[in-house]
């Protein structure tokens, strides 16, 4: 992995809610690496986007954060608002799941874009608004000119998603955080948006975390994998050594879920039996013990660290070595 861009270590993440303490991240500690696509898997509910709307300074209010994420020196988690405000949308920028909701329907697409260069970059209005019909051009949108004076409910929802990635790539980040970004797009719309974050990628050695359910996506643009279960890393690693060689129960139980082309074993749906852990009141030992194929008495009583896997990478599990091909 090249210098880290990001690195998170110890993160902490909990909500106060009328019922208790919500455990949304615990203890997490990963770096994602200059040029590089680390992707974020799990169920939902296992912490992947509250770990980095955390590290954005974008938790609802009733949540509370500890550890350190540091970029360039700075620990977001303790920086002000202001100093916040200087990376976001600048050095660090984030496309959610939803352009509807995250641009703001009574401005024009021209001036949400035109506004990230001004706070930014400084430059003129004229210079300004050139750059965004260019970076409008550069994500494929037809028309650019007629849709930078248009308003978001006027564009098509594959449309604003480029848009948000257009605003992303505006001044040229250092990482780019994809939350979802191809959620109730098209298969065709889907791929086309992946071909335009991977380019930021290749291009301008932009580092992405790409945050999804859907393991095809991962296998297809990232160089790294991590997989979270109840708010806990239990496996990072190789892209190829995740699909080839999982060394977590659950990264094989994930892997099991999706359907294959190519095998026709995986013509029968399987599922991974039970429900996820209720982050209110966590399992003892490993979290996944309730679910697991393999279970011990260990796994109820004592949580796995993480620890180098047979096959590389890193695992949060007890066993020695998986029986690979079981689901």
């Amino acid at each position: 992995m090249n210098a880290p861009v990001l690195d998170i270590k110890n993160l902490i993440v909990r909500f106060a809610t009328n019922d208790g303490e919500v455990a949304a991240v615990s203890d997490l500690s990963l770096s994602i690496g200059k040029g590089e696509c680390l992707g974020i898997v799990g169920e939902s509910g296992s912490g992947k986007s509250q770990t980095f709307l955390a590290v954005m300074g974008l938790l609802a209010r009733n949540g509370s954060v500890s550890g350190e994420a540091i970029y360039g020196g700075v620990n977001l988690l303790t920086a002000g608002e202001r100093a916040l405000n200087e990376l976001r949308g600048n050095a660090l920028t984030m496309v959610f799941q939803d352009p509807m909701t995250s641009l703001t329907p009574h401005m024009k697409v021209g001036r949400q874009l035109t506004e990230v260069l001004i706070r930014h970059r400084g430059v003129d209005k004229t210079t300004a608004r050139n750059e965004a019909v260019a970076m409008l051009k550069r994500v494929q949108i037809p028309e650019a000119e007629r849709r930078f004076d248009m308003y978001p409910h006027e564009l098509s929802g594959g449309l604003r998603q480029r848009v948000m990635v257009a605003m992303a790539l505006l001044c040229g980040p250092a990482l780019i955080i994809a939350d979802e970004p191809t959620t109730a797009l098209d298969v065709t719309v889907q791929a086309q948006i992946l071909d335009l974050i991977r380019r930021a990628k290749d291009e301008l050695d932009t580092a992405v975390v790409l945050i999804t359910h859907d393991l095809g996506v991962v296998a297809g643009l990232a160089d790294r994998v991590a997989v979270m279960y109840g708010g806990r890393l239990v496996e990072i690693g190789e892209v190829h050594q995740i699909f080839r060689a999982p060394q977590h129960p659950y990264t094989q139980g994930l892997l099991a879920c999706t359907p294959r082309l190519d095998d026709p074993a995986t013509a029968t749906l399987v599922t991974i039996p039970g429900q996820p852990p209720n982050l209110q009141n966590l399992p003892s030992g490993c979290s996944y013990h309730p679910r697991c194929p393999y279970v011990m008495d260990r796994c109820r009583v004592e949580r796995p660290v993480l620890t180098p896997g047979v096959s590389g990478g890193l695992k949060a599990c007890h066993l020695d070595a998986l029986v690979q091909g079981a689901a």
